[in-house]
């Protein structure tokens, strides 16, 4: 008969940001240790709280499946003498399997072992795989408490092992399993007995804990819209927030506060980064998009005296936008273009300057970019502009209490003082895109502002040694990189990086002798994050191998050509790639200096030679206009041509003379595919 499962640790409160993946990892643990134990059950789910992770098993065997395996041995000539006496071979194998050698059978003319392995209670299975679910959970931080070995993410102040309504037995931290959980930290009386499994969520109700944190999510989301149009008003949405908050509360009820109308003459990036990011709150604004002075947010309880819960969050607020309203009126003292001796006592990193040598840098890379990208006039006056101002927010006293406000406060105050507009926006963009999914830079001086600040950043950390490894990368790095190789592929750039990162090390005043191993380190890494790129879309490994083979690739480049060769699909045309890499067998260690004409003696090396000639000029015409889907249609071209030279003409001539010039023809041919890359990729 199938049972119910739970198992429920409860701490101290969990961050909210680790929650999904905690979560996720608790299922895929569980779900690898029932099936290695063989252990089958109908559905499992996990579900969180701020203080507890809970796993849901439901029907689960009573206990493993029996096993019947065959294990294969040595021959039957092996195994047997002349006599069809078991010769040591067999003895061994059979003494291995744990069984009597007479047990062995023999078929397809091997010898085999037959096992039978009874199945395990599903109690017993689940007493040895509970500590190893404690233990294979990781996270970002994991902590000790009192003078306990056991690591977890907070202190474990409890933990339930239910069975249907069967204790299993467990221990973490001297913490013994039981039924016993706990409710609302202030609206429960406290502990409360779980009677079976099957009652986990509502015995957990009845005690004011919405365990469920997709209910608890609906539930939330619905309050505030409720609440929004109540107030004739909408909400400036996040989902970001709504996750925090998911995971901040066991019980939750929106209410809606006020603040000041005054406020509102602060710039809408002062009022409400405070709400959100500090105080996470849900600004409202009216339909036409004007900021309200009211706001969203969610309690952990229940509607008990809810107008004062709102009056301390309206008192909270309040001192932030006070503090917001100080720094405003003093940062407009100074205009942005008078903060450029500020940028003199920030450092930038340790042993790389500050941040106005940093600017300097940029005003040069920049040039270089811009030209390199043909910008018109007008547009690198505006670059040169927004990298001489684009640093200067980082002194103000807003961006020092709002360090998130970065570029959004520089933004506002370059307005403000009288900038253009242009000027402005690429002072925005060139912290953009922030995190995955997030916007990218739309004006051309704010997509070259964007690259070379994160290209100076990238070559300068790997110039001090701090490469990325694992999950460390503090800087960022990855995160910046994978920002540069968007906006590239967004935009339609096709430009190498290789001068910008030439540039960069020779302002960094990289010494010459490191150059070399710097440039490859960092294309290195450029090229993991494309491809990373390229496999989040699910292209094939030998698709993504045959791009990034071809080192003076660009990323526009690249971005082309994969979409061409998924519409073409060349790597599926198998007689293509059989023909192309017959050819790269021959040819790959040499170079093309030529075909002799003269010298061509078959019919098929001439009709070859025609076909390679016209195939390349073609590729090559289509490669500088960058028309990728006519660069992979090329080489289907040649399939025919290139059989009928293989049958008709011995390529390895005696003849010095004549091998060589085949050989030169064949790479010629192959030179129409060589410009994507290597084909011998698609092998």
């Amino acid at each position: 008969m199938a049972k119910d499962f739970l198992f429920e640790i409860g701490c101290e409160e969990i961050p909210a940001g680790f929650m999904n993946q905690v979560l996720a990892q608790l299922k895929e643990l569980a779900v690898q240790q029932l099936r290695d134990h063989h252990l089958s059950f109908e559905s499992i789910a996990t579900k969180g709280t701020p203080r507890r992770l809970a796993l849901q098993i439901f029907g689960l065997d009573e206990k493993s499946a029996d096993m019947h395996e065959e294990h294969k041995g040595p021959s039957v000539a092996i195994a047997y003498d002349k006599d069809h006496q078991p010769t040591k071979a067999a003895m061994g194998f059979a003494r291995g399997k744990g069984i009597d050698v007479s047990k062995l059978v023999e078929k397809d003319g091997y010898i085999y072992a037959v096992t039978m392995t009874q199945g395990v209670k599903a109690e017993t299975i689940l007493k040895d795989i509970l500590p190893e679910l404690i233990h294979g959970l990781s996270f970002p931080k994991s902590m000790h408490w009192g003078n306990l070995d056991d690591k977890f993410v907070r202190p474990v102040r409890w933990l339930v092992a239910l069975l249907d309504d069967t204790v299993i037995p467990v221990e973490f931290a001297t913490i013994q399993s039981g039924n016993v959980s706990r409710g609302h930290r202030f609206l429960s009386n406290g502990d409360f007995t779980i009677p079976d499994a099957e009652s986990y969520e509502k015995a957990c109700e009845e005690n004011f804990v919405m365990v469920d944190q997709d209910k608890r999510r609906s539930l939330i989301k619905k309050q505030l819209f409720d609440l929004a149009d109540e107030k004739n008003a909408h909400i400036v949405w996040d989902d970001e927030l709504l996750e925090e908050i998911n995971y901040l509360v066991e019980w939750p009820t929106a209410l809606c506060g006020e603040f000041d109308e005054s406020y509102l003459e602060l710039p809408d990036a002062a009022i409400v980064t405070p709400m959100k990011d500090h105080q996470r709150y849900f600004p409202l604004m009216t339909k036409e998009g004007k900021l309200l002075p009211m706001f969203l947010t969610v309690r952990n309880g229940s509607d008990h005296s809810l107008e004062t819960v709102q009056h301390g969050n309206e008192r909270v607020l309040r001192a932030r936008l006070d503090d917001a309203k100080f720094f405003f009126k003093e940062d407009r003292k100074t205009a942005l273009a008078d903060r450029s001796e500020g940028l003199t006592r920030i450092v930038f990193q340790e042993g790389l300057g500050n941040l106005s040598d940093k600017t300097k840098r940029l005003l040069e890379l920049g040039a270089v970019l811009g030209e390199a990208v043909n910008l018109e006039e007008s547009e690198l006056v505006i670059l040169e502009r927004a990298i001489q101002l684009a640093k200067t927010d980082l002194t103000t006293g807003m961006v020092t209490e709002f360090t998130e406000l970065q570029g959004v406060m520089g933004k506002e105050y370059a307005l403000l003082d009288g900038e253009s507009p242009e000027v402005a926006e690429a002072i925005y963009e060139q912290y953009l895109p922030r995190f995955a999914g997030d916007v990218l830079p739309t004006t051309s001086a704010g997509k070259v502002l964007s690259i070379i600040d994160k290209i100076d950043n990238i070559v300068a950390t790997f110039s001090r040694g701090l490469i990325p490894t694992g999950s460390q990368d503090p800087y960022a790095l990855r995160r910046q990189t994978i920002g540069i190789l968007n906006i590239l592929m967004d935009s339609e750039w096709n430009v190498s990086l290789v001068p910008i990162f030439t540039k960069a090390m020779e302002l960094l005043q990289v010494p010459e002798e490191e150059r070399r191993e710097l440039m490859k380190q960092v294309t290195t890494f450029f090229t993991l994050r494309l491809k990373h790129i390229f496999l989040d879309r699910q292209l094939p490994h030998t698709v993504i191998e045959l791009i990034l083979s071809n080192d003076s690739t660009t990323v526009a480049d690249a971005e082309g050509l994969a979409q061409a060769i998924m519409n073409n699909r060349i790597d599926e045309q198998e007689e293509l790639v059989q023909a192309f890499t017959r050819m790269y067998n021959l040819v790959k260690d040499i170079s093309y200096s030529g075909v002799d004409e003269s010298a061509l003696q078959e019919q098929a090396e001439i009709t070859l030679f025609k076909k390679a000639l016209e195939a390349y000029n073609l590729s090559q015409s289509a490669w500088e206009q960058e028309a990728y889907a006519k660069v992979v249609a090329v080489p289907a071209t040649l399939i025919d041509s290139i059989n009928e030279f293989f049958e008709a003409v011995m390529v390895m001539d005696k003849d010095e003379a004549i091998k060589n010039n085949r050989l030169q023809l064949l790479r010629l041919a192959y030179e129409s595919m060589a410009i994507i890359g290597d084909i011998s990729a698609l092998k």
